[in-house]
């Protein structure tokens, strides 16, 4: 991986390899906050609904 990161650095510059390696690290990170906003949304809507019964 390291050696990847290397070539990578060296073929697009530093500042774009780092940014690619930093979105494809924190990939997994990312989905799984959208999916707990998705989950709050729904509840707060649940949460809602029935106070307003």
């Amino acid at each position: 991986m390291y050696d990847a990161f290397i070539k990578l650095v060296n073929t697009v510059g530093f500042p774009i390899g780092v940014s690619i390696y930093l979105l494809v690290r924190l990939e997994k990170k990312i989905e799984d906050l959208n999916k707990s906003i998705t989950n709050l949304t729904v509840a707060i809507s649940t949460v809602i609904g029935k106070s307003e019964k």
